[in-house]
C-alpha cells in the first residue's frame, strides 16, 4: 500500500470514528478535555501502526485499548501531569511600559552600535544566557559580556537624560 493510499485510508477511518472514539474516551475518564487528549494519543499511535493493523482489520480495538491504557497510565503517574502554579508563587508579568518609555528605549537601542544592540536584545530582552548569546552571534563569551556591559551603560546614560 502506497503512502498516499495509507494516509487516505487512515483519514477515512478517523473521520468516520473520531466522534465515537471521543465518547468512548469520555466514558473511560469522565472529562471531555482529557478525552480529547486520550483520543489524540491513541490516533497518533494508531497512525504509526496503521499498515499492520489496517490489513488485519483491528484498528478500532487497538484504539480502544490505547485509550484505556493511556488513561490508566495517567492515573498511575500523577507527577507527569501538568499542575497549575500556586497562587502567589508564580512570578507575575511586569507592567507594560508606557508608550513614551517604549519609544525612548527603542530609540536608545537603535543608537547603540550594531553588535552591542544585538547582545543587549538577546541577553536582556529575550533572556538568553551568555553562552547562548555567544553561540547565536558566533562570538566569545567574554565579548558578549563586554558588549553587554558597554551597551547597558550607554542605555542608562541616554535614558537617564530622557525626561
Amino acid at each position: 500500500m502506497r503512502r498516499t493510499e495509507r494516509d487516505a485510508a487512515f483519514t477515512e477511518f478517523v473521520t468516520a470514528r473520531r466522534t465515537h472514539l471521543r465518547r468512548v474516551a469520555y466514558a473511560v475518564c469522565g472529562d471531555w478535555h482529557r478525552a480529547d487528549d486520550l483520543v489524540q494519543t491513541a490516533l497518533t499511535k494508531l497512525y504509526v501502526a496503521w499498515p499492520r493493523l489496517h490489513t488485519a482489520g483491528s484498528e478500532e480495538a487497538y484504539v480502544r485499548q490505547i485509550i484505556v491504557r493511556a488513561n490508566i497510565d495517567e492515573h498511575r503517574r500523577p507527577w507527569r501531569r501538568e499542575l497549575p502554579g500556586l497562587e502567589g508563587h508564580d512570578p507575575s508579568a511586569r507592567e507594560p511600559l508606557p508608550s513614551e518609555d517604549r519609544t525612548a528605549l527603542f530609540d536608545a537601542l537603535q543608537a547603540l552600535p550594531v553588535m552591542q544592540r544585538k547582545v543587549v536584545v538577546l541577553r536582556h530582552w529575550l533572556g538568553l544566557s551568555v553562552e547562548e548569546t555567544a553561540r547565536e552571534l558566533g562570538i566569545a563569551t567574554g565579548t558578549v559580556k563586554s558588549h553587554s556591559s558597554r551597551g547597558l551603560h550607554a542605555l542608562q546614560a541616554v535614558l537617564a537624560d530622557v525626561p
